[in-house]
């Protein structure tokens, strides 16, 4: 037997592959929306076909896959990576149902009721003043404090903008005027105790 003391890297370091926990319709879906955004915007060239960008974007915002890893295993530069990610995230943005919208679809289907609940998404530590205002002391982690409303069958309807993990449930609600809107379209809120006496001609509550 002879010893191989070679090293397996080459030149450029090993490439790691990755399995996307998502269906091909999404991946598909979101070249198409690519693919019409280059064309509105009248750009002929791009590093990466619009369903490989589809991909790299998908690994990074699902499996949270750092992108100069990504730009070196598909020959770009990890400010591409960072950029294409930038941009798909505006797309999808764009497309998301306004609030009174999504309650007016709900209450002329026929709907009663939603459910209401807050998430707390983890994100790396930042540093500086910066730190402070993502830490959630009710959590315990760094993150990015989201709203989000459902059917009475979970089926999401509308989630609300990214607020540092420090906001409260109750005081990003009254940011967005939840209770008036829910009270224009006729409907009532199912939530969790952690949204007790949220009512928008009560006193501001405070930050955790």
């Amino acid at each position: 037997m002879t010893k191989n003391n070679s090293s397996v890297e080459g030149p450029d370091g090993p490439v790691c592959t990755a399995r996307l926990p998502l269906s091909s319709a999404t991946l598909n879906w979101l070249a198409d929306l690519i693919l019409g955004h280059l064309k509105k915007i009248g750009s002929r060239w791009r590093a990466l076909p619009a369903g490989k960008i589809a991909t790299v974007v998908l690994a990074v915002l699902r499996c949270d896959q750092r992108p100069g890893d990504l730009a070196g295993g598909n020959g770009v530069h990890r400010t591409t990576v960072t950029r294409w990610v930038r941009e798909v995230v505006g797309l999808l943005a764009s497309r998301a149902p306004r609030l009174d919208r999504a309650l007016k679809k709900i209450a002329r289907m026929g709907g009663g009721i939603v459910l209401l609940d807050g998430s707390v998404i983890r994100t790396r530590r930042r540093t500086g003043k910066e730190d402070r205002k993502n830490y959630s002391g009710k959590n315990k982690c760094h993150g990015l404090l989201v709203i989000a409303l459902t059917d009475d069958r979970g089926r999401l309807l509308w989630i609300s903008a990214a607020r540092p993990g420090r906001t409260s449930e109750i005081t990003a609600c009254l940011h967005d005027k939840l209770t008036r809107k829910l009270r224009e379209a006729g409907l009532g809120a199912i939530a969790d105790l952690g949204f007790i006496g949220l009512d928008d001609s009560g006193p501001t509550p405070t930050r955790r």
